[in-house]
């Protein structure tokens, strides 16, 4: 009757086209930006903690792409 979706995983790997990853990028730093605009109070009180997160991830990635 009804078409209905059922996601059984939502944790498996895909592969995207090397433009729907840029899309996907291109979004995701929209977001943010829209984010840090629209919340700014919000953040300015947490901007350490945010800054801390994005070095500690920043140097795995890099640590990662190293190592390939």
């Amino acid at each position: 009757m009804y078409n209905e979706i059922t996601m059984k995983n939502i944790f498996k790997s895909f592969t995207l086209k090397w433009w729907q990853g840029s899309l996907f990028k291109l979004s995701m730093i929209s977001l943010g930006i829209i984010l840090g605009v629209y919340w700014q109070v919000f953040f300015l009180q947490w901007i350490i903690l945010v800054a801390i997160v994005f070095i500690i991830s920043a140097l795995y990635l890099t640590l990662v792409w190293w190592k390939q």
